[in-house]
């Protein structure tokens, strides 16, 4: 058997998700069609972690195991004949049987873009949450600071999370913002606002519930320091109202096998996309 691991890049909005639902249509059951398709095996794909419906991912990693003996250099295009147009295979590789691509993740990076323009963007609306107010876009690069760290993140997750423990790690969450996006002489614009934020792992909502959270700091409903202290709380009460599902994209997932270095061992990491 070989174990092999692929990168896909899809566009989530006419799907429930990454992971297999009772009523079908997501990203797990396109690909383990394809794969059959091609090899005649029933195969589980394992994906690096789950998206909710109108989630996208820019590079989502799975792995599963074959019996074909299909050279490594021919499954991208074979499977992706077999694909919808708004999913794609952009990598394979051939890695260690006892390679996972959830477990053996060291970390994972979600993208959320805002679109600060006055009108939204008719051709990026799937893939942009729109605000049309006028946004404090220092003040909300001077909240999200207070997130990076180990903490208990219980207060940007879903009531529903079945998590024994909220404890993550944040490595960086910064923001940027591309003011080419603005249309020239309206002085309201404000471009394209995106946060980028690297963890270990995420809990149910964690990432929509934090840009909820920002947007009421740019809104002048809350101040910076307010994050420090919803944070402290352990309270989803006190953070803000989940953000839409659209703006959302998986963007990167590491592992340390992937830059030569030895494997990692195996251990969980939880993300934030269970029902986003």
């Amino acid at each position: 058997m070989r174990n092999l691991c692929m990168t896909v890049s899809f566009d989530g909005t006419n799907y429930y998700g990454f992971q297999s639902q009772p009523d079908g249509n997501t990203i797990q059951d396109y690909v383990e069609k394809a794969i059959h398709q091609l090899t005649g095996e029933q195969i589980k794909i394992i994906g690096s972690g789950r998206t909710d419906a109108g989630v996208h991912a820019y590079r989502q990693m799975f792995n599963f195991h074959t019996e074909s003996a299909i050279p490594i250099e021919r499954w991208c295009l074979a499977l992706n004949g077999r694909l919808p147009k708004d999913i794609v295979i952009l990598e394979a590789r051939e890695v260690k049987p006892n390679f996972h691509a959830r477990h053996s993740a060291k970390r994972k990076t979600y993208r959320y873009t805002i679109n600060a323009n006055q009108f939204p963007d008719v051709f990026h609306r799937h893939l942009q949450l729109h605000h049309p107010g006028v946004l404090n876009v220092e003040a909300m690069k001077e909240a999200v600071t207070f997130l990076i760290g180990t903490h208990d993140y219980t207060s940007f997750a879903s009531r529903h999370s079945t998590k024994k423990s909220h404890v993550r790690t944040i490595y960086d969450a910064h923001i940027e913002v591309d003011a080419s996006k603005c249309r020239p002489g309206h002085a309201r614009d404000q471009g394209v606002i995106e946060l980028f934020i690297t963890g270990n792992g995420f809990l149910q909502h964690m990432v929509r519930i934090i840009v909820g959270t920002l947007l009421q700091v740019g809104e002048g409903k809350r101040t910076p320091a307010d994050m420090k202290r919803i944070l402290e709380a352990k309270d989803r009460s006190e953070a803000g109202p989940t953000a839409e599902g659209k703006g959302l994209m998986l963007w990167n997932v590491e592992y340390d096998f992937l830059e030569d270095q030895p494997e990692p061992p195996s251990f969980p990491v939880d993300d934030e996309d269970i029902s986003e």
